[in-house]
């Protein structure tokens, strides 16, 4: 039997793959999502819910400010259902060396149109008494937000459904020519298949150049105005895209619901998930140095996730080469989150044959050799 016209498969239900879901059915595309387990469960649940607007590379920088604004959009509508909280950004600079990286990256931000205030030592403090005092200043990005990521994947299952998408159950296990094959047996077809299940998306397509990158998180009672805003060291951008090895970086987050959340850690090619004391000591060791009443709050759960790190740290968004009707959406490493519903205009577009906002050449899976391995 052959596949419907405009009808799509999207494997993964995650944050990434809801929010594609939502994109296609909007274009009226006969959309079935696949997700073996919760809605949002997987590394979706992982992450912290960040909203940031990242700058390494200006590929990173189009990608992360054009999803902000979606999501701004977006949540003008449905902002409880997300918990979305605009608190903004405070990059935290320890000494002049990093006040210097403040100022440039507030150049940078400036002259994309992002609005971003300079601090020094006083307002820092100001700002945020739980800091330490000693520190050099930070630059305010007042436009970053958060979410809780996993209510934020159901409601735009919930918008993908609502547009006549549908939802099954199932683990896919394996691609077949116009579909896929189910751990069960079954088979599913489309005139597309979209593979946005983050790391997971290699089993499937081994020649994927992705690799596990572990991070921890932990969560602690409610603390209500403990911290104002989502801190996080200017360090951390060093750390997050550290090439190998294990690495801790400051990040701290004032949950809507009072809770603090304290970030984080990456490890390269780590595939258990159970929590390690060590890496989880470190992790903390390092915010407290930050804000040392950290050290009076009680810790109610860890947990760890496993973020899908491509070479570049730049998302695969676009057809597989080797594949003319297979799509991928993944690679996302610690921006799913936060480039989820740019990810999904992209990717829709292109299948559409509609035109895009940004640029998506750089984030296009042809930038690696992805040709397929023979089977021995």
């Amino acid at each position: 039997m052959s596949p419907s016209a405009n009808s799509v498969i999207v494997v993964g239900g995650g944050i990434i793959g809801c929010a594609c879901a939502a994109a296609l059915s909007r274009q009226g595309m006969h959309v079935t999502l696949i997700e073996a387990g919760i809605i949002g469960g997987g590394a979706t649940a992982a992450g912290m819910g960040h909203l940031v607007v990242m700058d390494d590379n200006p590929a990173e920088l189009a990608l992360t400010s054009y999803s902000l604004a979606l999501w701004r959009k977006l949540v003008a509508k449905h902002a409880a259902g997300h918990e979305y909280h605009a608190c903004g950004t405070i990059w935290v600079a320890t000494d002049e060396e990093e006040m210097v990286a403040a100022k440039l990256k507030q150049e940078n931000l400036r002259a994309h149109g992002i609005a971003c205030q300079m601090l020094d030592a006083q307002a820092l403090a100001k700002a945020e008494p739980g800091l330490r005092s000693g520190l050099a200043g930070g630059l305010k990005v007042a436009g970053d937000a958060l979410v809780y990521p996993p209510k934020s994947a159901q409601l735009l299952l919930d918008l993908a459904l609502g547009y006549g998408a549908k939802l099954v159950q199932g683990e896919v296990s394996a691609l077949v020519p116009g579909g896929v094959r189910l751990a069960d047996g079954s088979a599913y077809l489309a005139s597309e298949v979209v593979i946005a299940n983050g790391i997971a998306a290699a089993t499937l397509l081994p020649e994927l150049p992705l690799r596990y990158k572990k991070g921890h998180l932990l969560i602690t009672d409610r603390y209500p105005d403990f911290i104002h805003h989502q801190l996080v060291e200017l360090g951390y951008i060093k750390s997050a895209h550290a090439s190998d090895g294990d690495s801790v970086a400051f990040n701290l987050q004032a949950r809507p619901t009072g809770q603090i959340m304290i970030g984080s850690s990456r490890q390269f090619d780590v595939r258990d998930k159970a929590v390690e004391s060590a890496m989880l000591a470190r992790m903390l060791d390092n915010a407290l140095q930050f804000v040392p009443g950290l050290n009076e709050l009680k810790a109610l759960r860890s947990w760890t996730g496993f973020r899908a790190a491509s070479p570049d740290g730049l998302p695969l968004i676009g057809q597989h080469p080797e594949h003319p009707h297979v799509w991928l959406a993944t690679g996302h490493e610690g921006l799913g989150i936060t480039t989820a519903l740019a990810t999904a205009e992209l990717l829709t577009n292109q299948i559409c044959g509609l035109s895009s906002q940004i640029d998506t050449v750089p984030y296009l899976p042809s930038r690696f050799d992805l040709s397929i391995q023979p089977t021995t």
